[in-house]
């Protein structure tokens, strides 16, 4: 596991009280909530600006949401770079 420093930033109130109400939502402690957000923000200024990009949404089953929802804790890794890697190995395999 890669070693860890505190960052300490004076934010708004109504700024603080948002990602705290998100960081709960998503069952992660407030460091893991962070570090996944600085990780997205730092990850998509390298790769992409967000012209380019586009949403994609769909519905799922509470049962596999649930599912998701618990393996993605327990791995670290976000949403959306799960679904990311799925659909570029998917579409890597179909073009081989």
């Amino acid at each position: 596991m890669e070693s860890t420093k505190n960052l300490c930033a004076q934010i708004p109130v109504s700024l603080h009280e948002r990602i705290r109400s998100e960081q709960e939502k998503s069952e992660q402690t407030l460091s893991q909530y962070i570090t996944q957000i600085i990780t997205e923000y730092y990850e998509r200024g390298v790769t992409k600006t967000m012209n380019d990009t586009r949403t994609m949404a769909i519905q799922i089953s509470d049962e596999l949401f649930e599912r998701l929802k618990a393996y993605l804790k327990a791995s670290g890794v976000s949403q959306k770079q799960f679904l990311t890697d799925l659909i570029e190995k998917a579409l890597n395999e179909a073009n081989a």
